[in-house]
């Protein structure tokens, strides 16, 4: 079972590595980054909107706060201009350490349920599940965004956990 002390750690990776990701895109142009390159969601700055967006669907989920517009096609487009992307990016990585820093364990414990635009159906799983999927998710895109920054000559930082500080 995961704990508080496991998700404020997740949370502090989640942060750690937006700011090594997008550090290392800013280097970029923004043709580059917004050129079609066969990821999942096409772009670089489109996986980054993604991220956005999901991360907004799931602080939606577990806390009430407003929910994005949009379903999962239109998550790739939720910023046009970078800079609204990471003044974006910043206050949700913010949000999502404050939500951690202040969970109650007790919730933990309890389920979640919601209507799934992917499956058309509503999901109910042990909030653990949903916590560690939505990490997970980040893990899972960011990777893409590594592959493609890489591709086109930047050289992001470590992204294993084991080199986290603090």
């Amino acid at each position: 079972m995961i704990t508080p002390d496991w998700v404020r750690m997740m949370a502090r990776y989640n942060h750690w590595q937006n700011l090594n990701l997008t550090g290392s895109a800013a280097h970029l142009s923004d043709d580059i980054r917004k050129q079609e390159s066969g990821s999942f969601f096409g772009s670089i700055h489109a996986t980054f909107n993604h991220l956005v967006w999901a991360d907004r669907y799931w602080m939606y989920r577990f806390t009430g706060s407003p929910k994005p517009r949009g379903g999962m096609a239109e998550s790739r487009i939720v910023y046009d201009e970078w800079d609204q992307l990471l003044a974006a990016r910043t206050v949700l990585d913010q949000t999502i350490t404050d939500w951690a820093q202040a969970l109650d364990p007790a919730w933990l414990e309890t389920e979640i349920s919601w209507f799934s635009g992917a499956k058309q159906a509503v999901v109910t799983q042990p909030v653990t599940q949903a916590v560690t999927h939505f990490f997970n998710h980040q893990t899972h895109h960011r990777g893409q965004i590594h592959a493609l920054l890489t591709r086109f000559g930047a050289t992001p930082h470590d992204t294993d956990l084991v080199f986290m500080e603090g």
